[in-house]
């Protein structure tokens, strides 16, 4: 079992910046892919980013691409998201997670354990 704990979302003005931190305990990920997914009221899930178990290879979508970046600290098990010059279409619950299968994927569906999710709110 894995237990992800998401913190750090809040309400900021558009143009600013979060730092979202997804804390793991239970059973070890450092060596699993890690996610940020989000949803936004009356839309579906969408992928945000991901990183691969060392952190030396990232992926985002296109949206959030030269404005969010994620990382990540094995020896803390936890993930981060950086999330610079946010926009209001940036809000949503933004929930971490963690696939148990080697490769990273943007698919929700391939990840195993999901937090509770931060809400994020982005005022124009």
């Amino acid at each position: 079992q894995v237990q992800l704990v998401e913190s750090g979302g809040g309400l900021v003005q558009a143009g600013g910046s979060l730092r979202l931190s997804c804390a793991a305990s239970g059973r070890t990920i450092s060596n699993r892919p890690m996610a940020w997914f989000r949803q936004a009221p009356g839309k579906e899930r969408e992928f945000v980013a991901a990183i691969n178990w060392s952190g030396g290879a990232t992926y985002y979508r296109d949206s959030v691409k030269g404005r969010f970046t994620i990382s990540r600290d094995n020896a803390k098990s936890t993930t981060y998201l950086q999330m610079n010059s946010l926009k209001p279409e940036d809000t949503a619950v933004y929930y971490c997670a963690v696939r148990l299968k080697p490769l990273t994927s943007s698919v929700g569906n391939d990840y195993d354990y999901w937090g509770q999710g931060t809400q994020v709110t982005v005022s124009s």
